[in-house]
C-alpha cells in the first residue's frame, strides 16, 4: 500500500536532480537510496550503534570510521540546527520578560519584549 511522506523542499530537489539524471521516478530515486542506505547500515563498514553512541556522547567521534563519522556529521548538524522543547521554553520566558535573548552579527546582546517575532 502506497504511503505519503513529508519531504524537506531541498531534500525532494535532490531527489528530482537524481532522478532526472538517473532516468529514474522520484519514488524510483527514493527507494534505490533506501536500499543503498540500507545495504551500508548493514555492511561491515559502517556500524550505526557506534554513530548511535557518539551521538549520545557515549563514543568520541573521533573513534568513528570514516563513514560512521559523515553519517554522524549530518545527523550532529541536523540535531543542532532544531532547538529542544526545553531551550524554546527557556528562550520563550526570556522573551516575555523583556531578557536578552542572543547575540547580533558584531556580538551585541539582542533583547526581545514579549510582542517581538520570533
Amino acid at each position: 500500500m502506497a504511503q505519503s511522506v513529508k519531504l524537506a523542499d531541498d531534500v525532494m530537489a535532490a531527489v528530482r536532480r537524481e532522478a532526472d539524471l538517473h532516468s529514474r521516478s522520484v519514488a524510483g530515486q527514493i527507494t534505490h537510496w533506501l536500499r543503498l542506505g540500507k545495504a551500508i547500515e548493514q555492511s561491515g563498514a559502517y556500524d550505526h550503534a557506534r554513530v548511535t553512541a557518539a551521538l549520545d556522547g557515549r563514543l568520541d567521534p573521533v573513534e568513528l570510521r570514516e563513514e560512521e563519522a559523515i553519517a554522524w556529521l549530518d545527523a550532529f548538524t541536523e540535531k543542532m540546527a532544531t532547538p529542544a522543547s526545553t531551550e524554546q521554553a527557556f528562550f520563550a520566558e526570556r522573551r516575555q520578560l523583556g531578557r536578552g535573548v542572543g547575540l547580533d552579527a558584531a556580538g551585541n546582546l539582542v533583547h526581545a519584549g514579549p510582542d517581538a517575532a520570533r
